[in-house]
């Protein structure tokens, strides 16, 4: 990938909560359209790096900088997909006025019309396949349905940066693929780089460039094939474990002081299987 000013650069940062370091010393510069995923156990601080590049946390020490000016909350230049959550059943908002929200910098309160709004939300709908239930009550439509709206409203600006945080959390396999590849296509055609928060890569693996996996207050940072083994692993935990291939995918066991439901999976199609 050709190398140019990075949408975002972290240097040096490090972030503490309640006394307990999630994560220190932190360099990572994301290129336009690079694919990020980034993996870890609960707790090890994947979505406070997320708000904190969003202006919503500050840090404990160093500097992030998108797009070469320094954080700040509202930012149009970054995109924020959260994780699934369904909409009470009664509620009353339509699709179209979800993802009007990502205009005019009303995106936590009610949209402000302005002359070209109605067409951008229309493009926007039309660009997340949600055209045909735009006028529905966000209540009553899947959780599917809601995460592409929610994709439509992050790309309302048209980010340089688009952060996704479980966007994939409770969707079907099917509805995985759609909002993967619409999440990709921002990717792909527009140059928009990504940082993708999962607990699973298989959906993704096949669009991730490099992977940050963060764990007890540390880090590694490379390619699937770099960072998808278990002496790195091991390395990183600072205690044994073991990426193992199971069918089609990796399984990361023996992670310290997480139950089972906790172990980690990552596919290991298209080769990637190698790693373990």
């Amino acid at each position: 990938m050709p190398q140019s000013s990075p949408v975002l650069d972290v240097r040096g940062a490090g972030l503490s909560l309640r006394g307990r370091e999630l994560w220190g010393g932190l360099d990572l510069q994301v290129q336009p359209g690079e694919f990020i995923a980034v993996l870890g156990p609960s707790g090890s601080g994947k979505t406070t790096l997320l708000r904190a590049i969003l202006g919503l946390q500050g840090l404990s020490e160093g500097e992030i900088r998108v797009s070469g000016s320094p954080v700040r909350r509202g930012n149009p230049r970054v995109g924020y997909v959260p994780q699934q959550r369904p909409f009470e059943l009664e509620t009353s908002m339509r699709g179209r006025d979800l993802v009007a929200l990502g205009l005019d910098g009303a995106r936590f309160g009610l949209p402000i019309p302005r002359r070209g709004s109605r067409k951008r939300v229309d493009e926007l709908l039309e660009a997340v396949g949600a055209s045909g239930y735009a006028d529905n009550p966000v209540g009553r439509l899947s959780g599917g349905e809601q995460q592409r709206l929610r994709i439509g409203q992050a790309l309302a600006d048209s980010p340089d940066l688009l952060l996704c945080d479980e966007p994939l959390s409770s969707l079907d396999l099917a509805n995985q693929r759609a909002v993967t590849n619409i999440i990709n296509r921002e990717r792909s055609e527009r140059g928009a780089a990504v940082m993708f928060v999962t607990h699973d890569v298989n959906p993704i693996l096949d669009h991730v460039d490099r992977i940050l996996y963060i764990a007890g207050g540390r880090f590694t940072l490379g390619t699937p094939k770099e960072v998808l083994r278990s002496d790195v692993l091991t390395d990183l935990y600072g205690a044994p474990v073991f990426v193992m291939q199971a069918g089609d995918r990796l399984v990361v066991v023996g992670v310290p002081d997480a139950d089972a439901h906790h172990d980690h999976e990552f596919a290991a199609e298209h080769n990637h299987g190698e790693a373990a």
